[in-house]
């Protein structure tokens, strides 16, 4: 399934069952749809969820950015490229798993309530859900930018160990910041709260549970 084969109408149909999370870095995404999966009992799409299966049978020839692990030269490249480079990846890859991940939900959400937490684009989903089935959860640049080494996730923790394996880590470093800057820039802030969905903003002083209850209030799941 590609974009240009996709059936807006059909497909939002078949979704009916889906409940959608999306936003910024660090807006506790993961946290809020394990929370409704848990307590709710929503079928749980984390973050994702369903790479795995799709890397297993896409081609860099139709899927680079996807692809990128399987075709970079070195981890010294992955960690060196672009503010530019490194959005363009993060983008490009969200456009290429969009009609895997959307096969994949009509499959999981067919008989049961699902919450996945998404990197569909907001224009696809306009197309293929409902205003009470997108839920997007914002937090500040700076929040995204001073916690992404800080947490005990070992995917981090291992960029981390390649950056300082680089011949001048302090320089890859703060421009490896400067590519988490530009994924969680104000234009893709804006983007999401221009987006026609409700958004949930976290700050220093937001309380989970609020949100938590806001949120499941806004899908109508009480």
């Amino acid at each position: 399934m590609n974009s240009n084969e996709l059936n807006y109408d059909e497909i939002k149909c078949k979704l009916k069952n889906v409940y959608f999370i999306n936003g910024t870095a660090y807006a506790g995404k993961s946290t809020i749809v394990k929370m409704i999966s848990d307590r709710l009992g929503l079928y749980f799409c984390g973050e994702n969820y369903n790479l795995d299966k799709v890397l297993a049978k896409v081609k860099p020839e139709d899927c680079p950015n996807l692809c990128y692990f399987k075709t970079m030269k070195s981890w010294d490249e992955f960690v060196s490229r672009t503010p530019e480079e490194y959005d363009a990846w993060i983008t490009g890859g969200e456009v290429e798993i969009t009609p895997f991940e959307i096969e994949d939900l009509i499959e999981l959400s067919e008989s049961q309530k699902v919450i996945v937490d998404t990197n569909i684009p907001v224009e696809i989903l306009h197309k293929i859900s409902d205003y009470n089935h997108v839920a997007l959860l914002l937090s500040p640049q700076s929040m995204s930018v001073n916690e992404f080494f800080n947490r005990n996730d070992p995917d981090k923790l291992f960029i981390l160990e390649q950056i300082k394996k680089t011949k001048n880590p302090e320089i890859t470093l703060e421009n490896y910041k400067r590519c988490i800057e530009k994924v969680n820039s104000l234009e893709h802030y804006n983007k999401f709260l221009n987006s026609g969905f409700q958004c949930f903003i976290r700050d220093e002083n937001s309380n989970l549970e609020d949100r938590y209850n806001q949120i499941i209030e806004h899908f109508k799941l009480l």
